[in-house]
């Protein structure tokens, strides 16, 4: 029985709060990951952190190809890379094979005659590949190769990318580029303080927006533009990010990744420290996922799995720039809750319902305050008016003294973790007191203070000094994005305050069930449901009694070892659909309804021309729930996880849930609660609870198979995997397995 195993392969995912800035060994208890590990199949099992300390703030920069011609688009960029490297302290040298100096700088001929090695190469030509080649011989440590026409113009250039890549390889030079701009040498302001956004953008149009925050007072640390990311990637920026102590949150815009196992390790050292990530991440649909691989040349993803694989590590996904500012800048300056209670404050009880009608709706908690509570508001507001929450003041208390007492006295309450005053409109005088009684409480307290400036002016003094003076409040214009933006913060830290990586629990070595399914493979062959069933049998997975039989004489004898009554199948590696050429016969009670089904499938085998192994009697297992469990391969990420409602449900409904090994026994159940089916297990309409410890099991059991199999196992469909009532296990009525 599964039960009697329970447990072999789970993973206990308690572990202690997630330091910011811990060190990643010591982030979690246990056995954990660390530079070099590797899992079963060879993979890495940390993120690689390339030190990007001399790419952001370099000693020296060349500048191959300086211009200081008018007119000519290389002496704007020659001159925006003066300012920057003014500004950082970097030495400037210009590389221009006929002239002696540019803009009064002394120009040397070719990088080969630089006197001495530089940190950084900046590569104004149309064809970097010899530059790079050039570069090999000298000690330069990064280059930025600005050219397009490379992987995003299609297969030639694609094939121009991978010889500039294997360049880059061979030199050690780690490359930014091809195909990406200025954006890394911006002028960031260096007068805000506070947690900073570091930005990384694979379209350096899409980042404006974030960069813009600075004008509103959000400090802005780095901007990486990723382009073709022919070396450099997302991962590696992502990662060096993450360790840097005045990144507060980094904000991602992601058109395709180039490695997906590099980008959920990146994801996973983030959530480590504990540094929030918020990700535009294109591709939702054909047309967006087909014009983003024409503008980058890298994969988009299976949607579906892209945003399973975020969510596990915690990459917060939002879809529009608007929302990735307004996220990005409230998780990167806020404190961490201290409770997840939310009130909504306002002075008009419309607006207060209107609100906690679309926060409830998106999953925050509006707790009641307690009647003391209640009571206590109630000093200042008037006693028809409901205080409950939300909480409606009527409008006239927030002119005086009264208002500043009232929001005090709403954050004093310890269920209150957030407080969200939406004001639609300016109504001078009482407005402007009002946003200065939330900023001065903001400033006295630890809790999240978060106003909605609904006027669509903007310009109002409330609004533009008082609010987005302020760096404890956090400000939106929009009801959408403020619920949004609060929701992400309450489940980030909720996320990392249990977090403990997968990848420290991931197996190192193969189990004794890998040796046993590693005999059974064919090369690029399906199995037979016989085989597929042996396969499941190596990973401890419960299947029904069953025996393949040849004979009709043999199928006799082996329906009574077996137990009437029983179910008879065809068993082919052809055979994927067996039901629908009436290739299944089910409660068969008698020997001569067994020798009559066993010449009946053969016939029709022979009829529809398909070659058999035999026939398999199998025990008839009792009515339970009919789930799907199974792998297959994403492109990006490798062995994927599917589970969801099985039988015919699968194809009607479509209603399954993903995950990118490894995980553990929580994330297992996380699938489960995501599936819109999921009461069926609970029991419904006097049918029994399901026994669900047992789906997790196996849900885990086929994960294990994936990473242990991932080059020798295509696609595993187990369905319908028929899960007993509670107690009584999970059983494995149909496989189909499809090897490398």
């Amino acid at each position: 029985m599964l039960g009697s195993t329970h447990g072999t392969f789970t993973t206990d995912l308690r572990a202690r709060v997630v330091a910011c800035g811990e060190s990643p060994r010591a982030a979690v208890h246990g056995v954990t990951a660390a530079p070099g590990d590797q899992d079963v199949s060879g993979r890495p099992l940390y993120a690689a952190v390339p030190d990007l300390d001399r790419f952001f703030r370099p000693e020296s920069v060349a500048v191959v190809g300086a211009s200081d011609a008018e007119g000519r688009p290389n002496t704007g960029i020659t001159r925006q890379l003066l300012a920057w490297a003014e500004r950082v302290g970097a030495r400037l040298v210009p590389v221009h094979p006929t002239r002696t100096s540019v803009f009064g700088i002394p120009c040397v001929p070719s990088v080969g005659a630089l006197a001495e090695p530089v940190d950084l190469a900046v590569l104004l030509v149309a064809d970097p590949l010899p530059v790079i080649e050039e570069l090999a011989e000298t000690k330069v440590r990064f280059a930025v190769a600005f050219a397009s026409g490379f992987a995003e113009t299609g297969a030639a250039g694609a094939a121009a990318q991978e010889r500039l890549a294997a360049a880059v390889r061979r030199s050690g030079i780690r490359l930014l580029g091809p195909n990406t701009n200025l954006n890394a040498f911006e002028r960031f302001r260096e007068d805000l303080d506070g947690p900073a956004v570091a930005l990384i953008t694979q379209s350096g149009h899409q980042g404006r927006p974030v960069f813009t925050l600075q004008e509103l007072g959000v400090r802005l640390s780095h901007w990486a533009p990723t382009g073709n990311e022919a070396d450099l990637e997302t991962a590696d920026f992502l990662s060096y990010f993450a360790g840097r102590p005045e990144v507060g949150a980094i904000a991602c815009y992601v058109e395709g990744l180039k490695d997906g196992r590099s980008f959920l390790l990146a994801a996973d050292r983030a959530a480590r420290h504990g540094v929030p990530v918020v990700a535009v991440k294109v591709g939702r649909t054909e047309t967006g996922a087909r014009t983003a691989a024409s503008h980058t040349g890298k994969l988009t993803g299976a949607d579906q799995v892209v945003d399973a694989a975020m969510r596990q590590f915690g990459v917060i996904r939002v879809d529009g720039l608007d929302q990735l500012q307004d996220t990005a800048t409230l998780l990167a300056r806020a404190r961490r809750p201290q409770a997840d209670g939310v009130v909504v404050y306002s002075i008009s009880g419309g607006t207060g319902a209107h609100f906690a009608d679309l926060a409830t709706a998106a999953g925050l908690r509006l707790p009641a305050l307690p009647q003391a509570r209640q009571d206590e508001l109630h000093q200042w507001i008037p006693e028809y008016l409901s205080v409950a929450n939300p909480v409606d003041n009527g409008g006239h208390p927030v002119g005086d003294w009264r208002g500043r007492k009232i929001i005090d006295a709403i954050l004093a309450d310890p269920s209150v973790g957030v407080l969200i005053c939406p004001i639609t409109g300016p109504f001078p005088p009482m407005s402007d007191r009002l946003a200065q009684d939330l900023v001065d409480a903001a400033e006295a307290t630890d809790k999240l203070v978060c106003v909605v400036w609904g006027s669509p002016v903007g310009t109002e003094e409330a609004y533009r000094t008082t609010l987005l003076g302020s760096s404890r409040v956090a400000t939106f214009r929009t009801f959408a994005n403020c619920i949004g933006a609060v929701k992400a913060y309450l489940d980030h830290h909720r996320f990392t305050g249990t977090y403990r990586s997968p990848f420290d629990e991931a197996p190192r070595t193969p189990s004794p069930s890998f040796r046993k399914a590693q005999a059974l493979m064919r090369p690029g062959r399906r199995l037979s449901e016989h085989a597929a069933k042996q396969l499941l049998r190596a990973y401890g997975i419960r299947v029904p009694r069953e025996q393949l039989v040849t004979s009709a004489a043999a199928a006799v004898r082996a329906a009574g070892l077996v137990g009437y009554p029983v179910v008879m199948k065809a068993s082919g590696a052809q055979l994927a659909h067996k039901t629908e050429l009436g290739l299944v016969k089910v409660g068969l009670t008698s020997a001569s309804q067994v020798r009559d089904a066993y010449r009946e499938l053969n016939d029709i085998a022979r009829f529809e021309s398909i070659d058999l192994d035999g026939i398999l009697v199998c025990q008839m297992v009792g009515r339970g729930v009919e789930m799907v469990v199974g792998v297959t391969r994403d492109d990006l990420f490798g062995p994927t996880v599917t589970v969801g409602l099985g039988g015919v449900l699968v194809e009607v409904l479509d209603d399954t849930a993903v995950r990118v090994p490894p995980f553990g026994e929580h994330e297992a159940r996380s699938m489960l609660a995501e599936l819109r089916g999921r009461a069926l297990l609970d029991g419904v309409r006097g049918a029994p609870p399901a026994d669900v410890d047992a789906l997790v099991e196996v849900v885990l059991r086929v994960q294990r198979m994936a990473l242990e199999l991932d080059g020798d196992l295509a696609e595993l469909d187990i369905n319908p995997l028929m899960v007993l009532p509670r107690g009584q296990g999970a059983v494995a009525l149909d496989a189909l397995a499809v090897c490398r």
